[in-house]
This record gives C-alpha cells, structure tokens and sequence, in this order.
C-alpha cells in the first residue's frame, strides 16, 4: 500500500481547507489520508474556530476536531480511507516526524491565530523547512482543487542546471492531472559583467539568457513524453518571476536545498513564495 498523505488540522478554517486540498490529491493518487492533531497546537495558535466546528472554543475536543474533518475529507471522497490520530506533541514536531512516513504533509498557511493572513503560520514555516518529505502549504485562492483547478497548469521554479526533485514533483503532478507543466527559469544580467567582459559588451544579457535556457533545457531532458511542458526564462529576481507565476497557477513548486553544516535551508525564493504566493506552494526536499 501506498504511503500516506499526512494533513495537520487544528480546527480553524485554513486547517480545514488543507483537508479538501489533502482529500481530492489523496484521491487523485490513489493513496490513503492521515489527518493528525497536535494537541499542543493552540499554544502557538490562539482560539478561533473555523464555524463548521459547531462548538465554543473551550467545549471543543481534540476528537471533535478529528471527526470534523474526516467527515468533510469523505464528503469530497467517499472511498477515501481516512484514518486520524491525536498526538500530545507540539505541532511542528509530529509533523516533522510524520513526515519520514508521509508521500506529502499537507498544511494550510496559518491556524488559529487573529494575525493578517498575508503572514505564514510558524508551524508551517517550520514543517516546510524541515519536512523528509515534500510539503504543501495551501495559500492564495483556496477553490484551488488537486483534480481541477482554475487555471489548469502546474508551475515550477527551475534553480540548477541538473533534474532536482522539485523537478520530477512537478513533472508528476502535471501528469497525475492531465494538465501542462510551466517551467521557469529567472535570471539576471550582473552590471558589472558589461564593463568587465568584453565579449559582452554591446548585448551583455545574451549570454546569460542562453546559459538560462540551456539550463531550463538540462533540467527537463526526462521530462515523460505525456506531460506537455511550457519553457519561460524570464529576466528579474525568481523570487518576484516566481510570485508573478503563482498567479496563474493550480500548484507552485520550489526545491529545498541540500542539508549543509548548519542543518536544512529553506531559502529566500520558498521563503518569500510561502509567505505571499497566489496559489499553493509545494517546497520538495532534496535530499540526494
């Protein structure tokens, strides 16, 4: 049997989104969902409960939070195989543990909280960072569905010159929907490479563009002969390239870098598209 999807809930409203966007992907590959509960979670999340919850913060248990949304998870699948569990850690921390275990771990962007919602919790910037496995964290438009989504096109970032991870996630979700993947390499001219080299001189972003394509190129020679592939290098920071794609996206997703020294690294690209994405972001580990 297939590994599980794994969606953290704490019964706000973001939460409970993450579960539809969990269901219809569990759905779509055939693979079973795991919805955990921490139930140290409101220490980090404050009080607010989503209204489907029925229950005044105070009178609501870790069981009816379950229950909530196993019940809406099988509404959208009734032959999803729904298991639950209620784990007394705190939440980033199962999460990351589920994770060793998990195809994916699904979150929504923030729980409980009367923060902005243009903010990303701390348990999801934490398990996105740290996770074994790829993460997704549900921001921008939430009618986002894994099977139809409104625009119909999986985006990734492209950052080396070799296939990574994020790469093949992307590849197989575009396959798994049937829709197109848009692969986007950023790059940037350095000013200082017009006074510095003379072959570029006259036309100094034409050698880095071509090195962008080439690139691009690289990195989805194995790209399955069924996904068709839309191939954008755009000139300008990725992370502003990549937050404008977002847009007109079902699912952005970027790579995690490789552990170093210093432990794993999100990066500034996830960084910031986590916090301002229009969609839903995937950060895949690479952990080869």
């Amino acid at each position: 049997m297939s590994l599980p999807l794994v969606v953290g809930v704490d019964g706000s409203e973001p939460s409970l989104r993450a579960v539809d966007w969990a269901a219809d992907e569990a759905a779509l590959r055939g693979a079973p969902l795991r919805v955990v509960y921490a139930s140290l979670w409101e220490r980090y999340e404050g009080a607010a409960l989503a209204p489907e919850i029925g229950e005044p913060s105070g009178h609501v248990t870790a069981e009816d939070i379950l229950g909530a949304a196993a019940r809406r998870a099988r509404r959208r699948h009734t032959d999803l195989s729904v298991t639950t569990a209620v784990v007394p850690e705190e939440p980033e921390y199962v999460l990351m543990r589920e994770s060793r275990n998990a195809t994916a771990v699904i979150v929504g962007h923030r729980g409980r909280s009367d923060l902005t919602e243009l903010l990303l919790g701390s348990v999801s910037l934490t398990v996105a960072t740290h996770a074994h496995c790829p993460v997704v964290v549900l921001r921008g438009s939430h009618d986002n569905r894994a099977a139809a989504g409104r625009h119909g096109r999986i985006a990734v970032g492209v950052a080396g010159d070799a296939p990574t991870a994020a790469v093949r996630f992307a590849q197989e979700e575009a396959r798994r929907r049937g829709v197109p993947l848009e692969a986007v390499r950023a790059w940037r001219c350095p000013v200082h490479d017009t006074a510095d080299h003379p072959l570029l001189a006259g036309h100094p972003e034409r050698l880095h563009e071509e090195r962008a394509v080439r690139e691009l190129e690289a990195a989805l020679r194995d790209t399955p002969p069924d996904v068709k592939v839309h191939r954008r290098t755009v000139e300008g920071p990725a992370r502003r390239v990549l937050l404008a794609v977002s847009h007109e996206a079902d699912l952005l997703v970027v790579g995690r870098r490789r552990p170093q020294h210093l432990g794993p690294h999100l990066g500034r690209v996830a960084h910031t598209v986590l916090h301002h994405s229009g969609c839903p972001v995937a950060v895949v580990p690479d952990l080869s």
